[in-house]
């Protein structure tokens, strides 16, 4: 009887290893575009790759294993925002460097921080996975409606503070916050 129990875990672990030299490049290469920080993000898949081996017989009879790993990693994502908008003080993001030649990079990964955490997930699986709404709708666990809201407004947000400011129109900058102008 122990030797099978060592032989199915030893099954496996050898699954699971596999799985992680398949994917973790993907799974690491999704987390940095959803946190825009690859600490961050090697963090997160580290934990999520933690979780998903120690419930890897759970894991592995899903339907669509990677799908399965790259919703743990989005709902271990949204958690961290949540237990992190709880516990960390705010403070102003510094401004990008303008003579820095990836000023505009740099710009849009500070503005896409500051979307709220299931806004920018949608965004990134929309344009980062290239999903489908309805796709996205069945990862997140809301409705299509509810992602293309979110993908709608996070993408007006930036329209709004990425347009150049001469290009603003007065109906655009009446819409924007006081602090944004």
């Amino acid at each position: 009887m122990t030797v099978t129990l060592i032989d199915s875990e030893r099954g496996h672990r050898v699954e699971f290893e596999q799985y992680v030299r398949e994917r973790r490049g993907s799974l690491f290469g999704f987390a940095v575009v959803l946190t825009a920080d690859p600490v961050l993000a090697d963090d997160i898949v580290s934990d999520v790759l933690g979780v998903a081996f120690e419930r890897w017989a759970q894991v592995s009879a899903a339907d669509h294993v990677h799908a399965y790993v790259k919703r743990m990693v989005v709902n271990e994502f949204l958690s961290w925002r949540r237990r992190r908008a709880r516990t960390t003080p705010w403070a102003t993001p510094p401004e990008p460097d303008v003579a820095d030649t990836d000023a505009d990079t740099e710009t849009l990964i500070s503005e896409l921080r500051e979307l709220p955490a299931k806004q920018r997930a949608a965004l990134v699986l929309r344009f980062y996975e290239g999903m489908s709404f309805a796709e996205i709708a069945d990862l997140l666990g809301s409705g299509e409606n509810a992602v293309r809201s979110n993908v709608s407004r996070a993408l007006a947000r930036l329209r709004i503070v990425l347009a150049d400011p001469a290009e603003r129109t007065d109906e655009t900058n009446e819409s924007m916050p006081e602090a944004l102008r």
